[in-house]
């Protein structure tokens, strides 16, 4: 029986060559060998989501894999960097006695909003560290994950709505 429009292993959209050269993208883009299964998961969705928004078949696949590869290595070079400043800010906020309760206070508070976007849906955890953390706008959010305006709206909405909650569960606010 044919396997209509599949590649590689039974319902894997690329070829095992596919994986091996992402992979290797990957790597050699610096993303760390525990990372790399993600990387390629993360490969497959985008090519998910072009297929599903009906857009025509990259023309050389191979190409446009790697093409993707690099820009999440690229976007996992940014993260670690974001993260690396926000923790330097962090750390300068906290106040040099270990004992002082306004450092605790801060510190509770990173804690509990660090667990609260870990707990959120990718989708708005994605647009809520868009919009405050890479300060983007609402139509830039939209453009660059190609969504309509009002779906980052509605996600930023639902996660602002649950990053309250989880803070008033928490009795940090």
């Amino acid at each position: 029986m044919p396997k209509r429009g599949r590649t590689g292993r039974e319902g894997d959209l690329l070829e095992p060559s596919q994986v091996h050269r992402i992979r290797a993208v990957l790597s050699l883009g610096g993303v760390p060998h525990g990372d790399l299964p993600d990387g390629v998961q993360q490969v497959r969705l985008r090519l998910l989501e072009r297929t599903a928004a009906g857009r025509e078949a990259p023309r050389d696949l191979g190409a446009w894999t790697a093409v993707v590869a690099s820009n999440l290595a690229a976007d996992w070079h940014r993260a670690r960097s974001r993260q690396d400043r926000l923790r330097t800010r962090l750390e300068a906020l906290a106040p040099a006695g270990d004992g002082m309760e306004g450092g605790q206070e801060a510190r509770l508070l990173s804690l509990t909003v660090a667990a609260g976007l870990d707990a959120l849906p990718d989708a708005q955890r994605q647009v809520l560290i868009l919009r405050f953390y890479a300060d983007l706008s609402v139509p830039r959010i939209a453009e660059a994950l190609d969504i309509p305006e009002g779906t980052v709206k509605s996600r930023l909405h639902k996660a602002a709505r649950a990053m309250r909650a989880r803070l008033h569960v928490d009795e940090v606010v």
